[in-house]
């Protein structure tokens, strides 16, 4: 994987200007390159105000390499709340025992730990209702080891919903009636990730969203609802390289009676007479092979495990030759934990 520090800083900044303009901050979110410190610290230089990641693991690694921000923990368990105690310096949430056992380890060790708890906007996926967030938030506050710092939301995850006015509208009213009945006052409002360019673009007013997470705007250069490239951004700073060690003419046909493949599914060819193939040192323990592309004109017809083959029809790669790929998201996040794929870092 050759990765390009110098595209995501400048990505990180275009972004932080952008988004700034409007007083909207931005957390880093480092998951997907398993909170890699080289790529951390390009994030911090460009200007992230926040550094989120659902890992602790990960979290661990970029403290120890001596990466100084807020860690932000965007998924809680309560078998973790000592431990995010001791590491995290926000949290997400939505369970109240999660909540309670976080405020019980923040008692032993001394500590006040911040919350964010998160609105059930439409997405399905970690969320308190609406309805229910008056009665949890009475809850929290009897806490006196927690102190609740704001709201957030998740959407284009799980269902796929769309960030746009009516639901960013929905969390900002959920603020400032909540911020009335307790007398309290929410530092951060973070309305979403990546897939909120094309709101924030087009709405009129952003409310009181005043923070955004993001990763795959930054690693890859668009935003996630239509998968657009966001102008002005760097849609290379990852580059996934690997080499042919096959190339010969063979049937595009298998030959025998077809049955399940190593993963289960039975396989459907197209007969496309003899033609070049190629294969690459590269399969499915590596990366998410449907999210590569190439661009050149070749093309990806399947892989196994180890191996990725190609129709490079007349290239006639060679053994030995590089094969450069382009990644995206789900493809980045499962090359980036393949312990198989070395990082090689480049800083123009």
């Amino acid at each position: 994987m050759e990765i390009d520090l110098s595209k995501i800083r400048a990505n990180t900044r275009i972004l932080a200007d952008l988004y700034g303009a409007q007083g909207i901050s931005i957390m880093g979110v480092s998951k997907a390159v398993l909170g890699e410190p080289a790529i951390i610290e390009a994030m911090v230089q460009g200007g992230v105000k926040f550094i989120a990641d659902s890992r602790l693991e990960n979290i661990q690694r970029m403290q120890a390499a001596g990466i100084s921000t807020d860690f932000v923990l965007l998924r809680t368990a309560p078998s973790q709340a000592e431990l995010i105690v001791e590491i995290v310096d926000i949290s997400l949430n939505s369970e109240l025992e999660t909540i309670r056992k976080i405020a019980y380890y923040a008692g032993l060790s001394n500590k006040i730990h911040r919350i964010i708890l998160m609105v059930e906007l439409g997405d399905r996926r970690e969320g308190i209702l609406p309805c229910d967030l008056a009665e949890f938030i009475g809850e929290v506050l009897k806490l006196s080891q927690i102190k609740l710092v704001g709201l957030g939301c998740n959407l284009a995850c799980y269902g796929g919903i769309k960030p746009d006015d009516q639901n960013m509208h929905g969390l900002s009213e959920q603020v400032e009636l909540l911020e009335r009945k307790f007398l309290i006052d929410f530092s951060i409002v973070s309305g979403g990730n990546s897939a909120n360019y094309d709101w924030y673009k087009e709405t009129q007013a952003v409310g009181r969203v005043n923070n955004l997470r993001l990763g795959e705007s930054i690693f890859l250069g668009c935003e996630t609802v239509y998968g657009n490239v966001i102008p002005g951004l760097q849609t290379k700073a990852f580059q996934l390289v690997a080499e042919v060690i096959e190339s010969k003419k063979k049937p595009s046909l298998p030959f025998g009676e077809i049955c399940r493949d190593a993963f289960g599914n039975v396989p459907i060819f197209q007969d496309q007479g003899i033609h070049q193939r190629s294969i690459i040192a590269l399969g499915k323990q590596d990366t998410l092979v449907s999210g590569l592309s190439l661009d050149r004109p070749l093309k990806i017809l399947g892989s196994s495990s180890d191996h990725l083959i190609l129709d490079s029809g007349k290239h006639n790669l060679q053994v030995g030759d590089a094969v450069n790929f382009s990644l995206n998201y789900g493809s980045l996040l499962r090359a980036m934990t393949s312990p198989f794929i070395r990082k090689q870092f480049m800083d123009s």
